[in-house]
């Protein structure tokens, strides 16, 4: 009985080994063939169907002009040439406005001459008037203010300033009537030297407007005036 059994594995065994290389063979059959078919039939999930879009060169014909290149040329030309012309006048426009409002107004411009009728000033008087926002001394002198005026010593002044230096005519003297320590307003023929005086700080100018003792370090000032005519004066 044994040897039978013993017998039996043996053939068992050996149709095992004789079955088993083709088994592989034809699971590597299968499995190449398997391959093979996949490789033929795969397709990339990327790839659109027919002709990719992407791929296409767009069509610009719609876009181009029907002219030639000089034609272009010219066009480009008068488009830059017109937007500078506008550009230009609309600066001048603004620059224009600009200095009209910062000009002065008609009621400055009013004030910036004064007129005065020297014949309603008699000898020996004195006349204020208001030009720009300021007092102005309009003095008739005598002969004798004159002469005093000129008998001053210039070297010892502390503004050194000659009485033809400070008048056009010897007769009219004009002058700014404010003070040159503080801008007070001086008052006239008054003080120790027969001028101007000013009681703020006590200084004194005499006939022509020179300051001779005092706080103050200047004279006072001589505004730009004119006469255009005989018995016309005219400031500013």
């Amino acid at each position: 009985m044994a040897p039978l059994a013993t017998a039996t594995r043996l053939c068992l065994r050996s149709a095992t080994a004789a079955t088993k290389p083709a088994a592989v063979r034809a699971l590597s059959s299968t499995a190449a063939c398997q391959a093979g078919g996949d490789a033929s039939a795969y397709s990339s999930p990327f790839k659109l169907k027919g002709e990719s879009k992407a791929s296409q060169v767009p069509d610009f014909g719609k876009y181009m002009t029907k002219g030639n290149e000089t034609t272009n040329k010219l066009f480009s030309y008068f488009m830059v040439g017109t937007m500078g012309a506008i550009t230009a006048a609309g600066a001048k426009s603004t620059v224009q406005e600009f200095l009209v409002n910062m000009s002065a107004s008609a009621d400055v411009l009013a004030m910036a001459k004064v007129e005065v009728d020297l014949n309603t000033i008699p000898e020996g008087k004195n006349v204020i008037i208001k030009w720009r926002g300021k007092p102005v001394f309009i003095r008739h002198r005598t002969q004798d203010e004159i002469e005093q005026a000129n008998k001053v010593n210039v070297a010892s002044l502390r503004d050194p300033q000659t009485d033809e230096d400070r008048v056009k005519r010897p007769e009219w003297l004009v002058m700014l009537g404010v003070c040159t320590h503080l801008g007070c307003v001086p008052i006239g023929e008054a003080g120790d030297y027969g001028g101007w005086f000013c009681p703020c700080h006590g200084s004194h100018y005499d006939i022509s407007g020179r300051i001779r003792k005092g706080p103050a370090p200047l004279n006072l000032e001589i505004p730009e005036y004119d006469f255009p005519e005989d018995g016309k004066l005219v400031i500013g």
